[in-house]
């Protein structure tokens, strides 16, 4: 069994498995596609609506069956709210979620950081990835109740559901997006010639998290004072992300004064019309010492196989290009390079280090001979926080030690790998093999 930690993940067995979470609480899912939303009220399954096409309630046990739910459903992502409904989440034990087997064999635990003021904790999700499956844990905290929770997962939601008869009033949460705001990013975006962008409930979420904390403190910041970055929010919340951007803005009190504040400054407007991004999701939140209004506004690119291969090939064509100038023959891709590189990228985020010694005590040529590329000489180069290949390769050719890799004429081959939610955002690995 894998004990996780948020934004880690582990395969799924075939066939159904099971998700309990023991003592006071209400477990709900949702089932969407790579988007993030619903294709319609069924696919929120709840006390109340106990069964969806691969996913059913029964007591205390969700059961979820990849192979039989909706056709276009690739996500299934897992919440908990108390179910007494006069409890707040503060007051229970922080729920512990046990994935299993369909023979009953542990797959995952996953216990997320004991809740604040929220109501609802989006606990996993079920996602697919290629031909198979995997559980990913997030642990992330939202104060709107089921009802906001299945808004913005695009259920439609009466006033009187998904809410128990009982339910106490709840407090009110932090702004998130609004059709005026939407409308302003898109024409702004579109007088740009960039495409325009969709909200994503997830991004939402981590947006709505990180403008409260940051309003709770009364300061802007990318990491808040809980420890927590907004980079680690987003993925956190279950947006996987290739490349991401962020606005942190406080005083604005409207949308539009908002939208305005972004175009002010090349390097604010470079963002916002920035037509690599897809997906968006803000909010902001008026209080704390200062009381100011604080905005987060994140804008992302979706992690996918295919993304990922065209991130670092371009990586790899940028690299060759250096070499070519300085006369030098091209480095040819090496897949156990590849899968080495992208492992300590993946490894930097999860164990929260930036480094070439991991914390096991790891070196470069370590991680190359066990991903079995044998190799002479090995070196590496590692970057975090820039948000393209572009930048991250500029950024390398003007450090001495990482150019000098760069223009190794020993080095023959290479391998590039890329994660994104760590406390800096995106962490890059070039491994140099000859």
């Amino acid at each position: 069994m894998s004990d996780l930690v948020p934004g880690g993940n582990v395969p799924l067995p075939g066939g159904p498995v099971s998700v309990r979470v023991p003592g006071g609480f209400d477990v709900s899912a949702l089932v969407t596609d790579d988007g993030g939303k619903v294709a319609g009220d069924e696919d929120f399954v709840f006390y109340n609506q106990p069964e969806a096409p691969g996913a059913g309630l029964r007591d205390d046990t969700l059961t979820v069956d990849p192979a039989r739910l909706r056709p276009g459903a690739t996500r299934v992502t897992v919440a908990v709210s108390p179910s007494d409904p006069g409890t707040v989440l503060s007051a229970l034990p922080s729920p512990t979620v046990l994935v299993a087997d369909a023979r009953g064999r542990a797959v995952a635990r996953f216990t997320p950081v004991r809740p604040g003021q929220e109501t609802v904790l989006l606990l996993v999700e079920f996602y697919r990835r290629g031909a198979g499956w995997k559980v990913r844990a997030l642990g992330q905290g939202y104060a709107d109740g089921l009802a906001g929770l299945a808004r913005d997962f695009g259920v439609e939601v009466t006033d009187d559901a998904p809410s128990r008869p009982a339910a106490a009033p709840e407090p009110a949460g932090p702004e998130g997006p609004s059709d005026e705001l939407l409308d302003l990013v898109n024409s702004a975006r579109a007088a740009a010639g960039s495409p325009s962008v969709l909200t994503d409930p997830r991004l939402l979420s981590a947006a709505r998290a990180h403008a409260a904390a940051m309003a709770a403190a009364g300061t802007l910041s990318v990491e808040t004072r809980d420890g927590v970055s907004v980079h680690q929010r987003v993925v956190s919340a279950g947006f996987a992300y290739l490349t991401v951007g962020e606005h942190l803005v406080s005083g604005p009190r409207t949308p539009a004064e908002f939208v305005a504040y972004c175009l002010r400054t090349e390097r604010t407007r470079r963002t916002l019309h920035d037509g690599r991004f897809t997906h968006a999701g803000w909010a902001h939140v008026t209080g704390g010492p200062s009381g100011d209004t604080y905005w987060t506004a994140l804008w992302a690119v979706p992690l996918t196989s295919d993304g990922l291969a065209r991130t670092t090939t371009e990586v790899v064509d940028l690299t060759n290009r250096e070499r070519a100038a300085a006369g030098l023959p091209a480095l040819a891709v090496d897949a156990r390079l590849t899968t080495a590189a992208q492992a300590h990228s993946a490894d930097m985020v999860a164990r929260d280090f930036y480094s070439h010694t991991d914390p096991d005590g790891g070196k470069p040529w370590d991680r190359a001979a066990a991903a079995g590329a044998a190799r002479r000489t090995v070196g590496e180069n590692i970057a975090c926080g820039q948000r393209s290949p572009a930048d991250v390769v500029e950024g390398w050719m003007n450090s001495p030690g990482h150019r000098a890799n760069i223009l190794k004429s020993d080095f023959t081959h290479i391998g590039v790998g890329l994660a994104g939610g760590g406390r800096a955002g995106t962490y890059w690995t070039q491994l140099f093999g000859g």
